[in-house]
């Protein structure tokens, strides 16, 4: 396998289990959301399980569906350094609820994200890509379900 695209897959990898590590700060920080960001949590780190399945399977026979992560890896470095900052800032002094639903908004609205779930969307005549939507299930669209939830629960989204 090319080592810059095993950097990528790693770095995309990574960056699932950072968001779902900050997902789980929030779980752990408001329990009138706790159901709502440990769902959240559960799906990212089956995006990560998913990712490192196809690295494993599919990567070494020149199999691995690279729609499923067109992000360079310097937008993923970028994103994970990011996320990194968040966890360490939030371990210490958490946000408040408005702010952690609007970087939800914002990291599920990053480079990598983006192309996961579109990825895990578009028709496909690929067998491979078929079944990793398939094993994705209803684990999409996290930024529309994040709206969703700040509009009913009359939480403010940041412009």
């Amino acid at each position: 396998m090319n080592t810059e695209f095993e950097k990528i897959i790693n770095a995309s990898i990574l960056l699932e289990k950072n968001i779902a590590s900050i997902y789980l700060i929030f779980k752990e920080t408001f329990d009138e959301d706790a159901g709502f960001w440990w769902k959240l949590v559960l799906e990212e780190e089956h995006h990560a399980a998913l990712i490192k399945s196809a690295k494993v399977y599919f990567a070494p026979t020149d199999q691995f569906p690279q729609e499923m992560i067109t992000s360079t890896f310097e937008e993923l470095q970028k994103a994970n350094n990011i996320c990194q900052s968040c966890i360490d800032k939030y371990k210490v002094e958490p946000p408040t609820r408005e702010a952690a639903f609007n970087l939800g908004l914002v990291l599920e609205s990053s480079a990598g994200e983006i192309h996961f779930q579109k990825f895990m969307i578009e028709h496909s005549d690929s067998e491979i890509t078929k079944i990793f939507q398939q094993l994705n299930g209803d684990d999409v669209n996290h930024y529309k379900r994040i709206k969703s939830y700040m509009m009913e629960n009359n939480i403010t989204v940041s412009k």
